[in-house]
């Protein structure tokens, strides 16, 4: 396999949003509600200035897609759409507070999982075909989170929050892949904050900080150089790249918070997590070895 631009992007990508910890650390003293608030905001008027400017042939053809269609279809869109915007809000909530207020470790967890648990959606929902080595990670996978759940039910329910958000997620995502994924995450974000914008004081509550110019150049980093940056980057590497390649590399992010979490942040993990991350870590690897890949295409040709 040769390296390009394109594998480039999609490494550089993945090992920014890595990095994602250190500005969510940098704002502790704030509620998790309150940096999601100004997240969701700064983001959207970003990927909105981004799309008047850069891509209204795209919103365009979405448009006319959308007028094209059947009844039926145009309710899946709107109601996938917004399904999409609460999944995406519930999913950074809860890694917000998970990696300042639980520990690094539940959400890298999560995401090593979050893949696995996609996959087994996608057979039970989409009826997508797994292999039996992955029905067997899948397995050392649920035995993972029995080792977690052992030894902390909460960090367990945590990370089950964030990796089946994410999982519902990008299921809504493929029912609507013939549609441009700048488009609907900037529709997205857009109904979400719509919903979240005019209720400030209730969905923030008494335990909102003033804003400050720390606070601000946080959100700023978080929202441009964590999420729309690396967004722009993933996308332009699936330009090229098989996402079979790119899901492999997602699994940097999660390697790279965990490398954090013990060597930067000092954090300790038990006997029983430690092996419970080792059963994922195996499931993971389990998971992407292309056995049976050959004999497929033999099959097929």
């Amino acid at each position: 396999m040769k390296f390009n631009r394109f594998h480039g992007a999609a490494i550089s990508s993945f090992v920014i949003w890595g990095f994602i910890p250190f500005p969510l650390k940098a704002l502790t003293n704030f509620p998790s509600s309150q940096i999601l608030y100004f997240r969701i905001l700064v983001a959207v008027l970003t990927l909105l200035v981004v799309s008047g400017t850069t891509r209204r042939e795209q919103w365009r053809q979405t448009y006319k897609r959308f007028k094209a269609d059947t009844p039926f279809e145009k309710r899946r869109f709107v109601l996938y759409t917004l399904l999409g915007g609460a999944l995406l809000t519930i999913n950074w909530l809860a890694f917000i507070y998970v990696v300042n207020h639980v520990d690094i470790q539940t959400g890298s967890f999560s995401y090593l999982l979050c893949p696995i648990l996609t996959a087994t959606l996608g057979f039970l929902i989409l009826h997508e075909q797994l292999r039996v080595h992955q029905w067997v990670s899948v397995g050392l996978s649920l035995m993972s989170c029995l080792l977690v759940g052992t030894d902390s039910l909460y960090n367990l329910l945590f990370g089950l929050l964030i990796a089946a958000s994410y999982a519902f997620y990008l299921i809504t995502q493929r029912l609507l892949k013939d549609y441009d994924k700048i488009v609907l995450l900037t529709l997205q974000l857009l109904l979400a904050f719509l919903f979240i914008g005019p209720s400030y004081p209730w969905f923030v509550g008494e335990a909102a900080q003033p804003i400050t110019g720390h606070f601000i150049a946080q959100i700023v980093l978080l929202s441009w150089v964590f999420t729309v940056i690396p967004l722009f980057l993933n996308l332009y590497a699936l330009k090229e790249l098989k996402s079979a390649t790119v899901g492999v590399l997602m699994y940097l992010n999660p390697i790279i918070n965990f490398t954090m979490a013990f060597l930067y942040f000092g954090e300790v993990a038990s006997e029983q997590k430690v092996l419970a991350y080792g059963v994922i870590f195996a499931s993971v690897v389990l998971y992407n070895l292309p056995l049976g890949r050959k004999k497929d295409a033999v099959a097929s040709a």
